[in-house]
């Protein structure tokens, strides 16, 4: 009953049901990548006469996050790379990172020491390099 739920309400689980309903109908599978994230196109490789090009989507595997997708797949989902992950054996390069989730608005994100958010909120001292202005100057 919750997925349910949550497949009607919410746009960042998944998919919803409109999502659902149009990759059964409309939807080719192409592959999964190594999160579970499962990649689809338009069906038979149609090409949409409104956009002039193929329609590709992901369906994630839990929260919608957008910085899931791997490399390969990421330059298939933007029509950079002809070919899908799943159709050459694809081998991400030795510069391709592994992905890191973006912990921004999180108690993870990176907060610099001086932010009123950091653990020792207090600014370290001024170096003398600088001098604040004041109206009286």
């Amino acid at each position: 009953m919750k997925r349910l739920f949550l497949d009607i309400f919410t746009w960042w689980n998944s998919a919803t049901i409109g999502t659902r309903v149009h990759t059964y109908f409309s939807g080719e599978f192409v592959g999964e990548d190594e999160f579970g994230n499962r990649y689809y196109r338009s069906k038979g490789g149609k090409v949409d006469p409104t956009l002039g090009f193929q329609r590709r989507w992901v369906i994630f595997k839990g929260e919608a996050e957008a910085t899931k997708i791997p490399s390969g797949w990421h330059g298939w989902m933007h029509h950079k790379d002809v070919p899908a992950p799943s159709e050459v054996s694809y081998k991400p390069r030795e510069w391709e990172k592994p992905f890191q989730p973006n912990l921004t608005g999180t108690a993870g994100a990176y907060r610099p020491k001086g932010s009123i958010v950091h653990q020792d909120p207090h600014r370290p001292q001024a170096t003398g390099d600088y001098d604040a202005w004041s109206p009286g100057q």
